[in-house]
């Protein structure tokens, strides 16, 4: 079983309260990730122990430039996320360097597997 994991504390809440159905990876992550892939959503530090959250399935794994994401891939991201140059400081921020919206990343939309 793969894990898409999550590292930052911007990130649990959103994971919790089911709102974050996207995450926008910088590089190409297309032969990591593929379309229908079962995954454990996790969320912890590298290295240190992770919390599994749930089970989700991979519903459209795509790369593009970060100019080229969608209103939806934004809002999947983080619903205050509103603009390709919030992405850009945002992902600065995670990945610690500079960010262009030229950079090529992989959106992955993910939906949770329940038992009911």
């Amino acid at each position: 079983m793969k894990a898409l994991n999550f590292y930052s504390s911007i990130y649990h809440g959103n994971l919790l309260a089911r709102q974050k159905t996207c995450t926008i990876r910088l590089g190409d992550k297309r032969d990591k990730y593929r379309e229908g892939d079962l995954v454990w959503v996790t969320y912890g530090e590298r290295f240190r122990p992770r919390r599994r959250l749930f089970t989700a399935v991979l519903d459209r794994v795509a790369v593009m430039t970060i100019a080229e994401l969608t209103e939806a891939d934004l809002a999947g991201e983080n619903p205050d996320m509103r603009t390709t140059a919030d992405v850009v400081e945002f992902l600065g921020r995670i990945y610690r360097r500079q960010i262009q919206p030229s950079d090529r990343v992989t959106v992955i939309h993910f939906s949770e597997v329940t038992d009911e």
